[in-house]
């Protein structure tokens, strides 16, 4: 065996052991060693829906796994590319022989039991989100149906689904449960025409009682046949009272490539997003995390990660998972200073962004006066810039409440800041201008673009 199969071995197998079987099946497993260098490990992906899902999901999970096993910092890239052979024992490690296929609806259903309501951390972002799921679960088929689910990557969208597989499957045990993501229903149906089982697979989706689909993001770029087959399978499943729940990283209203009739299905039950947790939420998923670990984490350390991880709850749970590593391979506790010098490609440090400096970045981009911006002056200009300076106050800065911003803004009242920020929110999907504004200041504000606003 050479070094690089070994090594592999070796990272297939922590990976295995560490990861659920939901997160395992859902892409881990597809994974094969393309090439390996000092610094750097290229792995392999079967096609473009596993790059994109293996690189929002799981990337810091096998980067943690990877620098352990090969015993120093590794960056680790992703590339789509056919496996030669399969890896060493990997038939041995998985669950069926890499040769076999059988349809995911043969399978146990694919839930993690770790995903519960239970472990599920509620907050102001996620609240209406958590609430639906719960009631979907407790009378499946009545509350919300469809119940659509959506938000960007790494929210705790999969989490709910797997939570409502894994409370009916408790609860009501003569009822069907699967979950199944978007790319999985896709193969399955490609393999059904190719094998001429279509009946057959109508037969397993629409048996079920309670159908969970994950990412039908990624049902835009397929092609007609695919559409009018998920379009039947959803209205069977519908006309039959069965409960389904979809997600996606977007509204159903911005998903251009799905057709507008399967568009007009899920918009007429509840679409509900889930934002960005806000700093007391991320704490509180921190010290469950944890708790549920069994590492102890002192406050400072919490709120340090928190104020680093923003958007992002897999990384804020995969921090806790790298601190007890790399705690435990140095035989201490977990301290701030342990913290800040491992954790140190950890999400974006937003602890020096204060409202002058968005202030002062706003007015730099519109060529205005920062003492203007913050004035009553009811000029068009300074109008927009000013609204734009609150907006981006309240999204990006988590401690300023709109009293608070206010007071920064000559003492206005709040309400003023509410509608200010509200008609930003309103306009951004309607106005391209006023989206790439926005976007172009926060990469400035987060350091992503060179503007050095204090050496001006």
């Amino acid at each position: 065996m050479s070094d690089s199969d070994d090594l592999w071995l070796r990272l297939s197998t922590s990976l295995k052991g560490q990861a659920s079987e939901a997160v395992w099946s859902a892409g881990l497993n597809k994974l094969h060693l393309v090439d390996f260098t000092d610094d750097e490990l290229v792995l392999g992906v079967p096609n473009q829906i596993q790059l994109q899902r293996v690189t929002q999901r799981y990337l810091p999970f096998i980067t943690e796994h990877a620098r352990a096993v090969v015993g120093h910092d590794v960056r680790v890239s992703l590339t789509v590319a056919d496996a030669v052979t399969a890896p060493p024992d990997a038939a041995a490690s998985r669950d069926e022989p890499a040769a076999s296929y059988a349809p995911s609806v043969d399978r146990p259903t694919r839930l993690d039991p770790r995903m519960t309501f239970d472990s599920f951390v509620p907050g102001p972002s996620n609240r209406l989100a958590f609430a639906a799921a719960q009631s979907v679960a407790e009378t499946p088929g009545r509350a919300y149906n469809p119940l659509m689910i959506y938000g960007s990557s790494g929210l705790g969208k999969t989490h709910l689904l797997h939570a409502i597989g894994n409370y009916v499957h408790e609860n009501y045990p003569d009822r069907r449960v699967l979950y199944v993501s978007t790319e999985t229903f896709l193969n399955d149906f490609i393999r059904a025409i190719q094998t001429r089982t279509q009946l057959a697979l109508h037969e397993r989706y629409r048996e079920n009682d309670v159908v969970l689909i994950d990412d039908i993001q990624f049902m835009e770029a397929r092609g007609e046949t695919f559409h009018e087959e998920i379009f039947h399978t959803y209205n069977a499943l519908h006309g039959e009272g069965k409960q389904i729940v979809l997600t996606s990283d977007r509204s159903p209203r911005d998903l251009a490539g799905i057709q507008e009739r399967f568009r007009s299905r899920l918009l007429q039950g509840l679409v509900t997003e889930i934002d960005r947790p806000d700093l007391e939420t991320r704490i509180a998923i921190l010290h469950a995390k944890s708790e549920a670990e069994g590492v102890i984490l002192p406050a400072d350390v919490a709120e340090w990660i928190a104020h680093r991880v923003r958007d992002n709850i897999r990384e804020l749970e995969g921090s806790v998972t790298m601190l007890r590593a790399f705690a435990n391979l140095r035989q201490e506790p977990i301290t701030l200073e342990l913290a800040k010098a491992h954790l140190t490609n950890l999400g974006h440090d937003q602890t020096a962004l204060r409202p002058e400096t968005v202030i002062a970045v706003v007015s730099e981009y519109f060529g205005l006066a920062a003492a203007e911006v913050r004035g009553s002056k009811r000029l068009r200009p300074l109008v927009h810039a000013r609204h734009i300076a609150m907006y981006l106050i309240r999204e990006l800065l988590d401690n300023y409440s709109y009293p608070m911003i206010a007071k920064i803004f000559d003492g206005r009242n709040h309400t003023t800041v509410i509608s200010a920020v509200e008609k930003i929110k309103e306009q951004l999907p309607l106005n391209s201008e006023l989206l790439g504004q926005i976007n172009q200041l926060t990469k400035r504000l987060q350091g992503d673009l060179t503007s050095d606003v204090s050496a001006r």
